[in-house]
């Protein structure tokens, strides 16, 4: 059931841009109750099955998609973009960035895109053209209206938060990042394999259609016995 929420939720944001799908990661775990007993009272055999120990995040880098809209902006390389998040600074590689009705820079879900200059948002002029180059720094009319802030961090120090945002795991903080570049007009897709997500997911239905036979199988097994007992009786 954990697998097959993972796998819906990965192909549910298969079109969502800068989403990074979640993948298990497998142990195994050894059941008393399934073990054999001998008579000296030492365990003969283990009876193992599989177990999601924990979850992990595929930060691998989505394709850039074309889509000629000066406010969609793509991260090539290692890199986060930081926004004013409702539970404080959170970062994401979601690009698809519009104007809020005060002008400030916003994403998709409204939160303000940080200057790195000052923390604060960043205010552009509604109607003038916007360029964004390479390192972020955003320009109208050939004037500067703001830097974005691009910080760098391991995957392993970030937690995700919803389906596009992260917040950094202390200790230590983000480092500003090095190699990322800016691509205005370009969004990061999903790097999800909608396809990939399909075969597991129904590889996992029919693992778990044959688990459900096996326990109504079991079931029906213990009311025979339970009914040739009182039988015998």
């Amino acid at each position: 059931m954990e697998s097959l929420d993972l796998l819906a939720n990965n192909l549910a944001n298969a079109g969502t841009p800068g989403f990074k799908p979640d993948r298990e990661a497998y142990t195994l775990y050894a059941s008393d109750a399934a073990s054999l007993g001998n008579p000296a009272g030492g365990w003969m055999d283990w009876t193992k099955s599989p177990l999601i120990e924990s979850s992990w995040t595929d930060h691998s880098q989505g394709a850039l998609i074309p889509t000629s809209n000066p406010l969609d902006l793509a991260l090539e390389g290692p890199g986060w973009l930081a926004v004013q998040h409702a539970n404080g600074v959170r970062y994401t590689r979601s690009g698809n960035l519009r104007l809020s009705a005060e002008g400030n820079l916003v994403t998709a879900d409204g939160f303000p895109v940080r200057n790195k200059e000052d923390g604060g948002p960043i205010r552009l002029r509604p109607g003038a053209a916007v360029e964004v180059d390479a390192s972020g720094r955003i320009r109208q009319r050939g004037e500067s209206a703001g830097q974005l802030e691009l910080v760098e961090a391991n995957g392993e120090q970030m937690g995700k938060e919803g389906h596009t945002y992260f917040r950094f795991l202390p200790p230590g903080s983000p480092r500003p990042a090095a190699e990322a570049r800016v691509r205005q007009g370009y969004l990061e897709g999903s790097n999800a394999n909608p396809s990939e997500s399909a075969t597991r997911l129904i590889s996992i239905l029919r693992q778990f259609e044959m688990l459900e036979r096996a326990v109504a199988l079991g079931q029906e097994m213990n009311r025979r016995a339970a009914e040739e007992v009182a039988r015998v009786s």
